[in-house]
């Protein structure tokens, strides 16, 4: 990759890790509810317009939009439903390292649900070495039963399922242009959110919101939704999905570091081993740090 791209995959692990701080910082004031319809329907509106600016269009079918509908569900409606969920429960750094688990469940979602893309060994050594991760994150509340902190992290992980297998139904949108496919993804999310919201949870005060909370919100939405997508596109079409595959390493280290200056967050020494194995397994199914040592060794 060159440098440009290798700034962009920075700036889009900072705007992904800076979410759940962001998440955090919202739910002081905000029922989840509310903060994901909030983040949803600010992307839905920035993008739309942004996609008006660059007149992009789309031919847009009953059939299309349900296809939409589908992966606003998968990857923003459900997923960022149960992110949020847990983080009245455990700190934003702790959900970002249990988030970085969905490469693991993508690759094994991809070898048995395609023809074209099965595992290899590295692959399958790559996951038991990040499943460790997470089963010594886990540790403690499964040995002392469905604590308050462990269903929480299930919810994660079971978010991170939803992120695989939208990796897997984007196929049938592969044509769509990216900023009308993310524009258009996330309208879909707010047209499934908003009256599951407004019929089941009070009218927040908005009045009484707090300068932050609509500062938090609006990042969330703008920043670490809209423009991410566009970062995450404009990367996938320069240096391609597996060199974009980076951006799940840096995620838990940036998210690490804004919950540590922002707000104050500590790791226990249980979680920072849990996130040492889940980046070690990335590392490893990705292959390219294992290749220079390779070389060494076959000298």
């Amino acid at each position: 990759m060159t440098l440009r791209e290798w700034s962009l995959l920075g700036l889009l692990a900072v705007l992904w890790g800076g979410s759940f701080v962001f998440a955090e910082i919202g739910l002081r004031e905000l029922a989840p509810p509310w903060l994901v319809l909030s983040r949803l329907a600010f992307a839905a509106l920035a993008l739309q317009l942004v996609m008006r600016l660059a007149g992009t269009t789309i031919a847009m079918s009953p059939a299309l939009f349900g296809r939409f509908l589908v992966m606003g569900c998968l990857n923003n409606v459900v997923p960022f439903s149960l992110i949020v969920w847990s983080q009245t429960a455990i700190e934003g750094s702790l959900a970002a390292i249990l988030n970085a688990t969905t490469p693991f469940w993508m690759v094994l979602l991809a070898h048995f649900l395609t023809a074209d893309e099965r595992a290899t060994p590295q692959k399958f050594t790559g996951i038991a070495i990040g499943w460790g991760g997470v089963v010594v994150m886990l540790g403690p509340g499964l040995l002392a039963g469905l604590g308050q902190d462990l269903l929480p992290q299930l919810a994660v992980i079971l978010a991170t399922l939803f992120y695989a297998f939208s990796g897997l139904y984007a196929r049938r949108l592969r044509d769509v242009p990216p900023v009308a496919g993310a524009a258009w993804q996330l309208t879909a999310s707010t047209t499934v959110m908003a009256p599951l919201v407004l019929l089941t949870q009070p009218f927040p005060a908005l009045q009484t919101l707090a300068p932050l909370t609509w500062a938090a919100v609006l990042a969330l939405a703008l920043a670490s939704t809209a423009f991410a997508y566009v970062l995450f596109f404009r990367i996938l079409r320069t240096a391609g999905p597996t060199n974009l595959m980076l951006v799940t390493l840096l995620i838990p280290v940036t998210a690490v570091i804004l919950g540590g200056l922002v707000l104050g967050e500590r790791l226990s020494g249980e979680q920072v081993l849990g996130m040492a194995l889940i980046l070690a397994g990335l590392a490893v199914i990705d292959g390219r740090v294992l290749r220079p040592i390779g070389a060494l060794l076959g000298r």
